[in-house]
């Protein structure tokens, strides 16, 4: 039996924990024989000692082990999944699991809601009239059997500590832990089922991680902790400075996605698509190198097969399919307004923070869990660095409810955009890839 106080000291005074012990408080805290005032303290004492990579490795598995686990073991396609840190314009998981699913593998997702600037993947996929997030476990393994991919909202079966530990953290001052966001990032995707975990994470003034180290650190801790408990994992670095794309909000990101499965949409947006779901299927090893997957993953955009994927989830969900060739079947804003370059200049850069603080005042994004996002609201046709403008040229269209709101912010929209005389210098989108310690 856990003594819970004692195991709350000897972390407070640096002491490296037992994995029966952390598996003991944490079921002890799920089953709410351990209080939250007890909890807190042990998650503030880790915040401050930190945690070996056996300790998280033992948190995760702990946590994960708090409710159901999904398997899809004897299953005839490897299971893989994408997750990200977050970012500005970030659409990348609605286009990468169709595309993944297309190349042969099968994408058991399990995605969230937005909580601070934009939605989340739900709150976007939302915005297709019909589309449900909230299917059931058999629902769901039903979908990624018959389609090949299904994303849908975290059932309260799944990981549930991480969701009473979330709520925790958030008021107690504990969210920024290397270990406490790995467990919480890792016990969901390994109570999902997949066998592949691949991880985007964002780096930049408008990510979680914003300086290269610190990412650098929670992409070594993801990559260690999946690695001790049998998965096959891979991390990219990317840049979070920009906005992803050239639309920013809900309804208006899955037009881009679509525009992306069909063979288009920005440069940036298909070039990271291909880059993570190509380490996706070398990861899984249904493609033998990088390159070779590159290469096939572009002919399934070219063919349709990705975009025909993404067509049959919608139907799956129960969404209106027909959003795919009549985007104008999304929810539209009831007001668009452009905002006017002040000058003459090439675009040195585009902050992406304070474009989603624009987005978020449209009504694109939800500071509290109780706030209703407008599915119209964001930003679109939004220029990129590099890019010439004269002046009075959109550089970029307010989406709103009404025409007032969007031009109370005409001026926040228009200080995003830097303008220069000369081009600035070419943008890194990968930073660079972390490679798994044990070098699989």
């Amino acid at each position: 039996m856990v003594v819970p106080q004692w195991v709350i000291e000897k972390k407070r005074d640096g002491g490296v924990l037992e994995a029966d012990d952390i598996r003991a408080f944490i079921e002890g805290y799920t089953t709410g024989v351990i209080p939250d005032y007890q909890m807190a303290a042990l998650a503030m004492a880790i915040f401050f000692q930190g945690m070996t990579p056996e300790e998280t490795a033992a948190l995760t598995d702990a946590m994960m082990r708090s409710g159901d686990c999904l398997s899809f073991e004897g299953w005839p396609r490897p299971t893989a999944d994408k997750h990200s840190t977050g970012g500005i314009g970030d659409k990348l998981s609605m286009v990468i699991g169709p595309l993944a699913a297309s190349a042969g593998l099968a994408v058991p997702k399990i995605s969230g809601r937005g909580l601070g600037i934009t939605g989340g993947t739900l709150d976007k996929l939302e915005s297709i009239p019909g589309y449900s997030t909230q299917l059931s476990i058999p629902e769901f393994q039903r979908v990624v059997a018959e389609v090949g991919c299904s994303i849908t909202g975290q059932t309260a079966s799944l990981a549930p500590a991480d969701k009473k530990l979330y709520a925790l953290r958030d008021v107690t001052g504990t969210v920024p832990s290397i270990p406490l966001i790995t467990a919480s990032i890792m016990s969901k995707k390994l109570a999902a089922g997949a066998d592949t975990l691949v991880f985007d994470v964002k780096c930049g003034r408008a990510a979680f991680m914003q300086t290269l180290d610190d990412a650098r650190e929670l992409a070594r801790s993801l990559l260690q902790v999946g690695g001790a408990l049998g998965r096959h994992m891979g991390a990219l670095i990317t840049d979070m400075t920009q906005p992803l794309g050239r639309a920013v909000g809900n309804a208006v990101e899955v037009a881009e996605a679509i525009e992306t499965l069909k063979g288009g949409g920005p440069a940036d947006t298909r070039m990271l698509m291909i880059e993570l779901t190509a380490l996706m299927c070398e990861r899984a090893g249904v493609i033998a190198d990088r390159a070779t997957a590159r290469r096939e993953l572009f002919e399934r955009l070219d063919d349709g097969r990705a975009l025909d994927v993404f067509r049959r989830m919608v139907e799956a969900h129960g969404g209106d399919a027909c959003v795919i060739d009549d985007p104008l079947r999304l929810p539209q804003p009831g007001a668009v307004v452009e905002v006017p370059a002040p000058r003459d200049g090439i675009v040195a850069d585009v902050d992406a923070r304070q474009v989603g603080r624009v987005v978020l005042q449209l009504g694109g994004g939800r500071t509290t869990t109780d706030d209703v996002i407008d599915p119209a609201a964001g930003v679109d046709r939004l220029v990129q660095a590099g890019e010439t403008v004269a002046r009075g040229q959109p550089l970029m269209r307010l989406l709103a409810c009404d025409a007032a709101r969007a031009e109370a912010l005409l001026q926040e929209a228009a200080v995003a955009v830097q303008l220069s005389e000369t081009a600035p210098a070419g943008r890194k989108l990968v930073i660079e890839e972390t490679v798994p310690h044990n070098g699989e």
